[in-house]
């Protein structure tokens, strides 16, 4: 069991984009699977969020049914190679490597509130020779893009050209790794990407080899701190059209990227188990799947699920997390075991 003071926080709900189609065209195109932020487009009030009706707890549902439809998974030690899309500091790089760099320190249980017993519930999906999701995930190359190549304001498809050129750069390119490579385009917070802020704050696909010559498993996530800290920082800041709500102290103290470091394990979680869109997921549409971090998304501790991200903790001074790194704390949501058949964490009091 986890120390330190807990707390809930409201949660309202919201859509979420998950890129699934196979066509470019589609890309432009996807309708929404529903989720848990507080997006613009929504009517909330602080009473609603406090006395919602959902019976949700955790996730759990009885109607949820996850299924394999015979696509790879990441069995193979996993390698991050991340693209720093426009201006970051130092110690916003330090916060997310370490981040990912937590996910394979040694020392952890299922039990123990970690970063690396979060990722525990990752590996517990297969493949169809039963190979488990690799526990090994460490960071690779890396690649700066602090001149915007690409410009200030990236469309889905000019995303797939920013991760070309980095793969295809003449001094240092990054590795060319379809098997075991993991993309990640992170953009900074001066950076708008094509639906940002109104249905999304991260996705993740697969590019294009008519566009970047390979078939390589990647995600984006923005910095929404100038843009919509309310709504993909959530619930360090909080949206001004939702009143009654207070924003909690966040543990990093970079509310941008303490909010993005949740949305990145989101998309990772949902790269290592549905890479190419055809492995794990549920609903009939292969379409509009359902992932293993929509199914939920918003939920952060105990008593998770409708208007409440669960149980939290507080540390010494007033900065919210539920999880702890090799050396920081974070903020992460949990993510779905079929096994159980409901969305586990390592920070959990019942499981």
């Amino acid at each position: 069991m986890p120390n330190g003071p807990l707390h809930r926080h409201p949660v309202p709900p919201a859509p979420v984009v998950v890129l699934t189609t196979i066509t470019i065209l589609s890309l432009s195109s996807l309708s929404p699977v529903f989720g848990w932020r507080p997006w613009p487009n929504q009517k909330h009030n602080a009473s609603e969020l406090v006395f919602s009706g959902s019976k949700k707890f955790e996730g759990s549902s009885e109607f949820v049914h996850l299924k394999y439809h015979m696509g790879p998974v990441l069995t193979a030690n996993i390698t991050v190679h991340i693209i720093w899309y426009g201006t970051w500091q130092r110690a916003q790089k330090m916060i997310i490597r370490e981040f990912i760099n937590s996910i394979s320190a040694a020392g952890s249980t299922r039990r123990q509130s970690t970063i690396s017993g979060w990722w525990k519930t990752v590996q517990l999906y297969t493949d169809q020779t039963g190979s488990n999701i690799s526990r090994s995930v460490h960071l690779g190359e890396e690649k700066n893009d602090r001149f915007y190549s690409h410009g200030k304001s990236l469309t889905r498809l000019s995303i797939q050209s920013v991760i070309k050129s980095a793969v295809t750069a003449t001094t240092r390119p990054l590795p060319i790794n379809p098997k075991s490579g993991l993309y990640l385009l992170l953009t900074s917070d001066d950076v708008y990407v094509q639906n940002f802020c109104q249905n999304v704050c991260g996705f993740h696909y697969f590019t294009f080899p008519s566009i970047v010559g390979y078939t390589l498993p990647y995600a984006w996530v923005g910095n929404s701190a100038k843009l919509c800290p309310g709504v993909c920082a959530y619930p360090f800041a909080v949206p001004d059209y939702i009143p009654g709500l207070k924003a909690l102290k966040s543990p990093n103290g970079d509310v941008g990227v303490d909010g993005m470091v949740s949305v990145i394990g989101h998309e990772m979680a949902e790269l290592a188990t549905n890479p190419l869109v055809n492995a794990w997921y549920a609903g009939e549409d292969p379409v509009f799947p359902v992932e293993i971090a929509d199914l939920c998304e918003g939920i952060y501790g105990t008593g998770g699920g409708g208007s409440y991200t669960g149980q939290m903790l507080s540390d010494a001074d007033g900065a919210t997390y539920n999880m702890k790194g090799i050396r920081r704390k974070f903020l992460v949501q949990w993510v779905w075991n079929h096994m159980l058949n409901y969305c586990t964490g390592p920070n959990a009091l019942d499981q």
